[in-house]
């Protein structure tokens, strides 16, 4: 049974009351992995932090992690490569990401990619080229449905992850 619950109230208050919604009784019955994934940056370059949340069952991990001097693009496919090393084992997964980079990357670009030696349609070298090779490598080893979130829109489970990449900024700033 789905139900929806309106509450006039700040929007903080509203992403409060979602968190606790995903703390308290967020099940996944799927049999699949759950993951949502987000990177962030102040300023780009500048210091910035990536965020995942794994579910399985009823299970949930939260990861983060630091860089002092990066991108946002670099951070985004942090958090994806983070969250599939932290896998135990081959999984059958749902990934969202709000980062058309990585999703069209990994899934419409890499192949030509490779074929064209690490060069884009335009001949210039692929930026962030190893961390591609080693998302590349870590994709193999599972069944990954990758989805695409528009970020800062309300899903629940990217602004966990959104608040994972910032609070990692916010513990080293």
């Amino acid at each position: 049974m789905n139900s929806t619950f309106t509450f006039f109230c700040e929007p903080y208050q509203l992403i409060k009351i979602k968190l606790l919604f995903i703390n308290s009784s967020m099940n996944n019955d799927s049999g699949k992995v759950i993951i949502y994934t987000d990177g962030a940056c102040r300023g780009n370059p500048g210091p910035g932090g990536w965020g995942a949340v794994m579910i399985y069952g009823t299970k949930r991990k939260e990861i983060n992690g630091y860089s002092s001097h990066t991108t946002n693009n670099v951070m985004e496919l942090t958090a994806v490569i983070e969250s599939l090393e932290a896998l135990k084992r081959t999984c059958d997964i749902d990934l969202t990401t709000d980062s058309n980079y990585v999703k069209d990357g990994i899934t419409k670009w890499i192949a030509g990619w490779k074929i064209n030696g690490w060069k884009t349609a335009n001949k210039k070298p692929v930026k962030n080229k190893e961390l591609w090779i080693q998302l590349d490598e870590l994709v193999q080893k599972h069944k990954i449905s990758w989805n695409w979130v528009k970020g800062h829109s309300g899903d629940p489970l990217n602004e966990l992850a959104d608040s994972l990449a910032n609070a990692a900024i916010d513990k080293k700033m």
